[in-house]
């Protein structure tokens, strides 16, 4: 529960997180050889070498005390220990540094606690220390090399570190983008059935990847085989009662006028029940997908009800562009919805938003609407609630908001009911999911 919060800068995708997993310990790990190293090593070595130069300034400081009875001494000493020293009217007092140069606090803090009289340690000339000190006979400064105090090539522990850390996790990534590509793979063929896909699949990577894949191969076959057999089953069933429903036209035909238009009008609600079994035993996968776009194919549906008469209306278009779709299964899922509408309302709207990720296609009307707690009852196939909508417009098999749904579903989408604030009926959302090579 404490790191919870964490999850919300944590990277989604599985490549990621695994990145994470494999970078974050390598970089962890150098971080902390890096500190001890600097801590222990680094910063002895660099106090023994300013201690041994201490000693030099101090055999310097020996020659200038002795300059008047051996004036010869101090050139050598200097000579030798490769120093120059100098007279400065002006002492300094403020150390310098440059920013990325940490041996430097070491260096000022050995040479202020072993030389009495030191007053700066500068630093900040490349390749150079400038020692400045108070001395009886005058203020000097001593030059000699940076080198003599630090270590020279200490960056290359650091180069190497770095260089290899860097190989070896791109070389530990290539191993994990292989074992990782089964995953990928599998990932892609259950969203693709998931849309009604059928894509060439094969288990792969590792053991238990090899299972997952097994399982959802054996799950697929089944799923297939119950569609198969649920579609055969309704067709077949359709099919036989068309036979007598046939029969029942011829004979009914035959009687007067008063009894003929009772028995034709339930004859005729049985023709379309009958149609509706046989168009959801279809499914929503019988056509391939198609680029089309998404306002025409839509503006194109709403006009084939204007032709009939029905009270709908295009309210509003936001955005363009073309969508990947199965036109026949997305214009029945379409018509449903708008045949729901005009059936039990006065007037339906219909609004049409098309983004980088989505179309939808808002239908709204001015009914009854449905109550939201029997809005996951109405995405049911064979579902009917009459009692929360007009049933003087006759009565359906409960099929239209189910066959909706699964075009939705098929298209990586989802179907949305809910209440209409501008009709006040029921507003239903058919939500596409576009993919990314067809988005505008």
């Amino acid at each position: 529960m404490f790191f919870k919060w964490l999850k919300h800068y944590m990277p989604r995708s599985l490549y990621g997180r695994a990145a994470l997993i494999l970078v974050l310990p390598v970089v962890l790990l150098q971080l902390v050889v890096s500190f001890g190293l600097i801590t222990r090593h680094f910063e002895g070595v660099t106090e023994q070498m300013t201690q041994a130069v201490t000693r030099e300034v101090f055999l310097v400081l020996e020659g200038l005390d002795a300059v008047e009875t051996v004036p010869e001494a101090l050139p050598i000493i200097l000579d030798t220990l490769e120093m120059s020293i100098d007279y400065v009217d002006q002492l300094e007092t403020q150390d310098t540094r440059v920013w990325y140069d940490f041996s430097a606090f070491i260096i000022s803090r050995e040479f202020k606690r072993y030389l009495p009289g030191v007053t700066a340690v500068q630093l900040a000339e490349k390749g150079r220390v400038n020692l400045f000190m108070q001395r009886p006979e005058g203020n000097l400064v001593v030059r000699f090399d940076r080198r003599r105090v630090s270590a020279s090539n200490s960056h290359q522990l650091f180069v190497n570190m770095v260089f290899f850390g860097a190989l070896l996790t791109f070389v530990a990534y290539l191993y994990l983008r292989n074992q990782l590509r089964p995953i990928k793979r599998l990932a892609a063929a259950a969203e693709a059935f998931g849309r009604g896909q059928n894509v060439p699949y094969s288990p792969g990577g590792a053991v238990e990847v090899r299972a997952a894949g097994s399982a959802f191969l054996d799950m697929r076959a089944r799923i297939e085989r119950q569609i198969e057999q649920r579609t055969l089953l309704l067709s077949g069933v359709s099919h036989d009662l068309r036979t007598p429903l046939t029969r029942f036209k011829l004979g009914v035909s035959l009687l007067e006028d008063e009894d003929r238009e009772p028995l034709e009008k339930d004859i005729e609600e049985m023709q379309l029940m009958l149609d509706a079994f046989l168009s959801f035993a279809r499914g929503v996968y019988e056509d391939e997908n198609d680029l089309v776009d998404a306002v025409a194919f839509v503006q194109a549906i709403v006009d084939d009800f204007k032709r009939t008469d029905a009270p709908v209306a295009i309210h509003e278009i936001q955005g363009s562009g073309q969508i990947s779709l199965r036109p026949a299964t997305a214009r029945r899922a379409i018509e449903n919805l708008i045949g729901n509408a005009v059936r039990y309302a006065n007037r339906a709207e219909v609004s049409v938003q098309i983004t980088d990720r989505y179309l939808r296609v808002r239908v709204e009307d001015d009914g009854p609407g449905i109550p939201a707690e029997f809005h996951d009852e109405a995405l049911k196939p064979f579902a009917r609630l009459e009692p929360a909508r007009n049933q003087n417009k006759g009565m359906g098999v409960g099929l239209g908001l189910s066959i909706a749904a699964d075009v939705a579903r098929a298209h990586g989408g989802i179907l949305r009911l809910g209440k209409s604030e501008r009709l006040g009926g029921l507003r239903a959302d058919l939500v596409l999911g576009r993919t990314e090579s067809h988005r505008a």
